[in-house]
């Protein structure tokens, strides 16, 4: 393929996830069945990522437990304390942790993701979930979640008080004038003193402001909510189509939803997520998709498929399609969009319930590709100068191997291209992705009388 003439940089972020994102890889030989809570594998594949200069790596999270643990690895370590053993293993790439809106308070999150950014010289990002799911509701003394629309109202005034609370101290705020014996101004410490509809916080943060200022924000919901939500606070946006027009008219419709919202269209970045199978061959890499394919265990998978359409199992036929008596988007409170995507594959393909489970077995929804790593390398560009990416989500069906040969096969031939970095040119996440540091939006605050009484600063 011709080099582009689009000179905006390719974006490529590495969602790490256990043994693999394929749901059968932990059963391959080469595979360690204990890996997902062993810190040297995840330091491992930090620095496989890092040595191919990708933009950063992404632990997904959930606060319920995550399948069956009878049948898959199922459990896993809390996502900021894990990245915060990587940061000290690794010197540039970015390290972004999922935190749901809906279980954790804006004061305490706020803390953590401050306490990363300083941790690991501005690297921290932040992944924004609303989790639904009763399962989840019940580990916090409640019968269910709210509604949709609910979830993501509250998550936008919860961004709101972070970044309020993140804006706190101002950036000259410490000033360590020995002679003084100031440590810092007082006035350049701001409460934020929030009144809101869900949240009543006071502050000001007891951490400083941190290198980044924020952590990058990035979101992954692709329902109506979820791209206003995008619009409005997202940085970088996670993503899942199958095809490219799919792709493309995502593309369009949040960039315009973006400037519809006052904002500049580039800074939002669009990552749809791929599961790459790369082999010597073609043949070598469908060889590859099918092994894996080979060890799900059906009727497992079809349970699992069952829970996410919201029907009893007994409903699902193996050997025939979907049944048409399946609830629509409306009736879904929970991963809306991955939802449509899942029966508009299955409906668009006239699958059988068994093909779509080796479809989802790789990546859950996301695009899955085996190929040589020409021909990864191929659709990926394809994809970003057609106007359906501005990076990806590279989620490895198998770890490490995968992440490896992404790394050592497909990377080089997209650097050679002129699409990707050879060396990393930034410090911080947000340089990584060429995206401004954010204002001190309390800058022009004028403190009250009494206002840090109590602090001590």
């Amino acid at each position: 393929m011709t080099r582009p003439s689009d000179r905006r940089p390719l974006h490529l972020n590495a969602f790490l996830m256990s043994v693999g994102h394929h749901e059968a890889a932990w059963r391959l030989p080469e595979s360690d069945p204990y890996a997902a809570t062993d810190v040297e594998h995840y330091r491992r594949l930090a620095a496989i990522a890092e040595r191919g200069k990708l933009d950063s790596l992404f632990l997904a999270d959930s606060p319920v437990q995550f399948g069956n643990p009878g049948r898959r690895p199922a459990g896993r370590l809390e996502p900021i304390v894990l990245l915060t053993a990587l940061a000290a293993a690794t010197r540039h790439i970015g390290l972004i942790a999922t935190a749901s809106t809906s279980y954790y308070e804006p004061y305490n999150l706020a803390r953590l993701f401050a306490s990363l950014d300083h941790v690991s010289g501005g690297r921290a990002g932040w992944n924004i979930v609303t989790t639904a799911g009763a399962d989840a509701a019940r580990n916090f003394g409640l019968d269910d979640t709210p509604p949709h629309r609910e979830r993501y109202e509250r998550a936008g005034e919860f961004v709101e008080v972070a970044t309020k609370l993140w804006d706190s101290w101002a950036d000259d705020a410490i000033v360590a004038d020995k002679e003084r014996g100031v440590h810092a101004e007082a006035d350049r410490v701001r409460a934020p003193r929030h009144r809101g509809t869900y949240f009543r916080v006071d502050g000001p943060l007891n951490v400083p402001r941190s290198p980044q200022a924020y952590p990058l924000l990035v979101q992954a919901g692709s329902s109506e909510d979820g791209k206003d939500f995008a619009a409005r606070y997202a940085e970088a946006v996670f993503t899942a189509q199958q095809t490219l027009e799919e792709a493309k008219a995502f593309y369009t419709d949040l960039k315009r939803r973006v400037t519809a919202a006052g904002r500049d269209a580039d800074a939002v970045k669009i990552l749809p997520g791929i599961v790459p199978v790369i082999g010597d061959t073609e043949a070598h890499a469908l060889e590859l998709e099918a092994e894996l394919d080979r060890l799900i265990l059906p009727e497992y998978a079809k349970r699992q498929l069952a829970e996410r359409l919201r029907i009893d199992p007994d409903e699902l036929d193996l050997d025939a399609e979907l049944p048409d008596d399946i609830p629509t988007e409306d009736e879904i409170e929970g991963a809306k969009s991955r939802y449509t995507l899942i029966v508009d594959l299955a409906r668009r393909e006239h699958l059988t319930v068994r093909q779509l489970i080796g479809r989802l077995g790789g990546g859950r929804g996301h695009r899955t590709f085996a190929g040589t790593a020409t021909q990864v390398a191929d659709t990926l560009q394809q994809w970003f100068t057609a106007g359906a990416a501005d990076g990806f989500n590279v989620m490895p069906a198998v770890l490490p191997s995968g992440l490896e040969a992404f790394v050592d096969k497909v990377v080089p031939i997209l650097q050679e291209r002129g699409l990707f970095r050879t060396e990393y040119t930034g410090r911080t996440l947000r340089e990584h992705y060429g995206l401004p540091r954010p204002a001190d939006r309390l800058a022009e605050h004028v403190r009250e009388p009494g206002e840090l009484a109590s602090a001590q600063v």
